[in-house]
This record gives C-alpha cells, structure tokens and sequence, in this order.
C-alpha cells in the first residue's frame, strides 16, 4: 500500500520553518570562544530534523545541502573544530539560503541551486573537502578576469519603497560595475485611479558588461533580497534582447561538473512538486503562516464556555414551554442576562485565541540588528522586553514592517559610531530597545535608542529650506521633531543604501494610521530617541460610542474619545468663513459638523441644542457635532472596502442589534476630509492662539 507524502507537506514546512527561525536564534546568541554546547546541539538537532524530513518527502536539494552544514555543526560540538566568526556567518547564510529553497518548493516551484552550489562550496573548503565544485569555481573565477555580460531580472514587490529602499540607487551602482543597458517594463502599473505612490510597480532587466565577478552584483542587491524576485545570469560577454536558452547558458557549462551527479536526484524531487514555469527563477520569500498555535489552556477555557452557553439554551427553551407569569417573565430576564454574559466571555475568548506573543515579531531583529552593525561598523547590543506581551495576529503582520524602518533608522540615524561614543564620554557599545506593553486598550510598543537625539535645529532648517513651514512658525521642539513624519522630509546630506531618500517615515506613519494607531517621538540631545507605537490590541472587534446624527446611528471609536460636553455658545468663535472653535480649558477645540462633511438633511444645526464629542488622534483634538449620545457597545467591524468601497471619514462598518448597519468614524480621515492641518503646517487653516484671542 502507498502513501500519499503530499498530505504532510504543510506540516513538513511549516515545522522546518520553525527549526530554521530556532536556528537562526540560536546562532546569533552564539559567542566564539564562548559558546554553549546545548546551544550548538539545539542548532544541530533543528538541521538534522530538517535534513531527515527532506530527504523523506524525496527534497534531495534540501537534504544534500544541509548535510555539509550538519557535518561542520557534527564537528564543532564534536571538540574536533573550534567555533569561529567565519563559522556563524557561513551558517547564517545557510539557513537563509535554506528559508529560500523550502519558500521555493512550498510554492510548488524548481530551487534555484546558485547560491546553494556557492554555499556548499564554501562549506566544502572549510571542512577541506576536495570536491569538483572547487575546481569549477576556481576555472568559473579563473575566466571572469575578463569582462563578462550579465543578464539582471530586477522585479521589486510592490511595497519596495515602504522598506525605505530606492531602486535608483540600485541602477546608480550598477552602473558604476561596467558597460549598463537598461529596459523598463510597465505592463504592472494600474489605472492612475488605483496608482499609489507608495509602491512600486516597474521591474527591469540589465545587461551589465563588467570584470566584476557575480558576487559584486549580489552585492548591490543585498538589501533588497527579501523584497524583490532577483535573477543573475551569465550570457557569454554580448548584450542580447532575448533570454538566453539555459543549453547555451555559459554558467551553465561552467558548473556542469558540480551539477552532473546531483540532476538525476533533482529530476526525483520534481514528482512530488509541480513546478511553475512562470516563476521558476524567481526568488522566493517565506509565505506567511495561515495556521495559528494554540495553548491547550484556551481550548479548555473555550470548551467550558461552550458548555456555559448549551445549559442556559437549556434553561430558556425549559421557560418557554411555561406559562406566562411574573415570576417566569424574571427568570427569563435573569436567563437572558446570563446569556449575554455567556456570549461575551465566549467572544473573549475566541478573541484570546487570534492573540500571539509579539515575540514573532521581536524575533526578527537579532539578526537585523546584526547585520546591519555590521554594515555600519558599530558595535549595538538590542534589547528585547515584554516579548510575551500578546497582540492580533492581524495587528502582528502590519507592524513588521514599520517597525522595521524605525528599528533602522535607529542604527543608522541615532547610535553614533564608536569613536565619536568614546568622545562623548559614553560606552562604546550603543543599545537599541524594543518595549512591548499593555496600557488600557492598547499596546504600547517603544523603540528607544542611547545615541545622539534628534538635530532639532537641523530639521526646522530643512523643514523651511523645503518649504514645509515658513521661518517665522514658532513651533516647540516637540512639534519639529514631528515633522521628520512628512512626506519626502530627510535631513541625510548624502543618500545610502539604507537611508537619506526621504521615503519612509511618512509611510510609517500612514501604516500604523491604517491599523488606527498612532506614532510619536520623543528626543534628547546626546541621551537618544524614543518612538513610541500605539496600537488597538485587535482590528476585529473595539468598543465604540453609538451618536446619533440626523436619522443616522455612527460608531466613533472609545479609545478615542476625551470627553463629550454641552456645548457653551459664549465660548464659540468663528475663525475664517465656516469654521467654529471651542475655547475648552485654554485649549482652541475645531468643531466638525458631521451631518455637513457626510451630507445629511434634518439634524440639529443649533449649537446650544447639541452634543460635542472631543476626540484626540495624533496628538491632535476636534469636536464631533452630534444630535445626541446612545449607547457605549463592544461591535464587530466589517471591512467596508472588502464589501463596497473606500469611503473617506469612515474606516469600516459593524450591524447592530437591530440588523442595521452603522458605519464606523474614522478620525483621522474626517480631520483630512474637513481640510483641517496641524499646526505648524503650511497649509494651516486654524489661526494662532494669538490670532483667536484677538477675536
């Protein structure tokens, strides 16, 4: 009897995924001279589980390449090798080159074998191997005196640019390689009424003629590996429009000794997989996890309350078959009450279960951190606290990335370099701190930095040098440091790799915007910087405030509210033609009129006969003319574009008891749809304080 090895697959690559992310862990805790023997024996077990379960599921390129690197681990924990820096970092690139091959059969597509056959290689020269591969690269080498041409796939994800990358810079490097032929292809770009200038939609191919090896050209993608499909390919010195047929491939000649053993295994792996011709040489990422582990703890909890629910069912079809009485009226009052009480500890904890540790997001930055030291020649230690602290699985995948670019710019901006740290009578080893709490509804989480502080005065200088505030804004220091979140703002002299092209904070910050949260920064000079990220605990469920406006119900959100008031008349100003203000505790409140911005006849336009609800979004407060406050409930949202479209003011919907649906205010789109600008802005449109008094 057979068995189908296909059914175990997920289970298989979600499992080596996991072993790779340990590995990787464990490998940045390791220490030359130093080392742990249980942590080595940790990595090792995770590459044996790897390469066993390859081999089974007939993944020989996986199983063959993890065999050099087991023998290396073998011999280190083993006594007969000492453990060096070389070592970690050979081992590091092998799980990243593993993460990529195990992406590439998830997806059902051939491996790229490249950069594996380089990787062994270099395993098989530490290890004193003699192998073939040794002399095929050292002939490849031998002809690559002379110059070569290149063919360059360059097909960037579309949200390229919200990592903080430019591919121009890309272009500009290559160029300084050799002999550049460059074709764009536009075929991806949508309609100008979908086209968002915060992604990228244009990929490229190159022909590069250089003397340079491909390792320089990895090189100049080196940071965008993981965002973009990249291919490299030989074509034997002359510029061409088509693709050369891999038979006639130049690379491909050069490695067939290293490659003529291992094809017929090769041939083998590809029955189980159905490769994709479409994608074959591209590049692929690790897919995002679609299955979530839960404690057993949960399920018991989610089982009791399931049991909690069927007795009161129980109890009210048992009063339903009495006769109507006073007393059997109480008691279905009490079992109806029992029943919601019931539903909502059986909604909390089905919600308990969507919620993860943010440690699946800390754990990425160890070897992030790392790697870009490293880069930047600085010596930084990271951090990690409140690792357990849960969040949204949904919330959890958003916030990667702009955490990501702050964690960055951290190293990049913020820490100094070691000399200029021992200038400044501090240690040399600057520290970058990742803090994850619970405060009220939401999750704080702070990246905070030791190094120089934010150049207040060099920001409000490039800020009236760009024309984003006029010199004569008397802002605090507070209010600069904030304007680093507006579009195209850098105070870089010099763009890199990493940093300078003013695309970035202002992405960031419209990113944790969309998960309705906020980003602020708090600085001081010499002492560091500290970002701070807000965050609803789930995008599922909020609890909400019910107003009514006109013949309509909305839901403003709880955490957003400061507080709701009768509105004075002798407090009121009008500042321009339509606009009204509040005086609220030496405080100048914009009043928002919502039956105006949402077009609706019949409310109650007298201010004397309303409510105001002041709400605060981004360090930022108006008022929300209302007919009046209903309830406070806890509401599921519905993605309204999912189901409809985008509506400005409005970041989703939610049915209500009654079976209507009430649409979910969205502050921060209703500031923006009223015209209304922070002050300091250039397109300011609430007057001063001075200017209101004088009123």
């Amino acid at each position: 009897m057979s068995i189908d090895l296909s059914q175990f697959f997920e289970v298989f690559f979600e499992e080596s995924f996991e072993g790779l992310d340990t590995m990787e862990a464990e490998l940045l805790n390791l220490v030359p001279g130093e080392e742990d023997l249980e942590t080595i024996n940790t990595i090792f077990r995770a590459a044996h589980s790897i390469k066993g379960g390859s081999g089974t599921f007939g993944f020989s390129s996986v199983s063959d390449f993890t065999h050099v690197l087991e023998t290396l681990l073998d011999q280190i924990r083993q006594g007969e090798r000492t453990l060096t820096t070389e070592h970690v970092n050979l081992l590091l690139k092998a799980v990243d080159c593993l993460r990529s091959l195990l992406a590439g059969l998830q997806a059902e597509q051939e491996p790229d074998l490249t950069e594996a056959d380089t990787l062994r290689a270099q395993f098989e020269e530490v290890l004193g191997i003699n192998s073939t591969t040794q002399e095929s690269n050292i002939q490849t080498s031998d002809s690559q005196s002379d110059s070569d041409t290149y063919q360059i796939d360059f097909k960037p994800h579309h949200h390229l640019f919200k990592t903080g990358n430019e591919p121009l810079i890309m272009i500009s490097e290559l160029e300084q390689l050799g002999e550049l032929d460059t074709t764009v292809f536009y075929d991806e770009v949508p309609e100008i009424t979908n086209l968002s200038s915060d992604e990228c939609f244009l990929h490229w191919r190159f022909f590069l003629n250089t003397s340079h090896g491909e390792s320089a050209i990895k090189e100049v993608f080196e940071w965008v590996e993981d965002d973009a499909d990249i291919t490299i390919e030989l074509c034997g010195g002359l510029f061409t429009d088509e693709l050369p047929a891999p038979e006639n491939d130049s690379s491909t000649v050069d490695q067939e000794p290293s490659i003529q053993e291992p094809e017929p295994k090769q041939a083998e792996q590809a029955k189980p997989i159905k490769p994709t011709s479409a994608n074959t040489n591209k590049k692929s990422t690790t897919p995002e996890s679609t299955s979530i582990r839960v404690g057993i703890d949960k399920v018991d909890s989610l089982i009791n309350m399931v049991g909690e629910l069927v007795i009161t069912q129980a109890m009210l079809n048992q009063l339903s078959e009495q006769d109507i009485t006073p007393a059997t009226i109480t008691a279905l009052q009490e079992g109806l009450a029992q029943l919601a009480h019931n539903t909502r500890d059986l909604q909390e904890n089905v919600m308990r279960i969507r919620m993860l540790p943010i440690n699946f997001v800390f754990s990425r930055f160890p070897r992030l951190v790392r790697d870009i030291a490293q880069k930047l020649n600085k010596q930084v230690e990271l951090k990690l606290i409140g690792e357990q602290t849960e969040l949204d699985k949904t919330v959890m995948e958003k916030i990667s990335d702009p955490m990501v670019h702050l964690v960055r710019n951290s190293l990049d901006h913020g820490l100094e370099t070691v000399e200029k740290r021992l200038q400044a009578g501090k240690d040399p080893v600057g520290t970058v701190t990742l803090n994850a709490f619970h405060q009220g509804g939401n999750i704080v989480i702070e990246i905070m930095d030791d190094g120089q502080g934010l150049n207040t005065k060099k920001i409000q200088e490039k800020a009236i040098a760009n024309g984003l505030i006029s010199a004569d804004n008397h802002l605090s220091n507070e209010e600069i440091n904030e304007l680093i979140f507006m579009p195209g703002f850098s105070t870089m002299d010099e763009v890199s790799d990493l940093s300078g092209r003013g695309v970035g904070m202002d992405v960031v910050k419209r990113n944790i915007q969309s998960l309705n949260g906020s980003v602020e920064v708090t600085s001081a000079p010499g002492v560091g910087s500290t970002f701070t990220i807000r965050l609803p605990l789930t995008l599922a469920i909020l609890d909400g405030q019910l107003v009514k406006v006109a013949q309509h119900t909305y839901i403003i959100p709880l955490i957003s509210i400061v507080e709701s008031l009768q509105i004075d008349i002798a407090k009121v100003s009008r500042v321009g033609k339509n606009l009204d203000v509040l005086r609220l505790r030496d405080e100048y409140i914009p009043i928002l009129r919502l039956y105006d911005i949402f077009n609706h006849d019949n409310a109650i336009e007298s201010l004397d006969k309303t409510l105001l609800v002041v709400v605060e979004t981004d360090n930022q407060k108006v008022g929300l003319l209302v007919d009046d406050l209903l309830s406070q409930q806890q509401v599921v949202i519905k993605s309204l574009e999912a189901n409809y479209q985008k509506v400005d003011g409005i970041s989703g919907a939610t049915i209500l008891g009654d079976g209507r649906v009430s649409l979910i205010v969205d502050i921060s789109g209703l500031i923006k749809l009223s015209g209304l600008k922070k002050p300091g802005s250039q397109e300011l449109s609430i007057e001063s304080q001075a200017a209101l008094e004088a009123l």
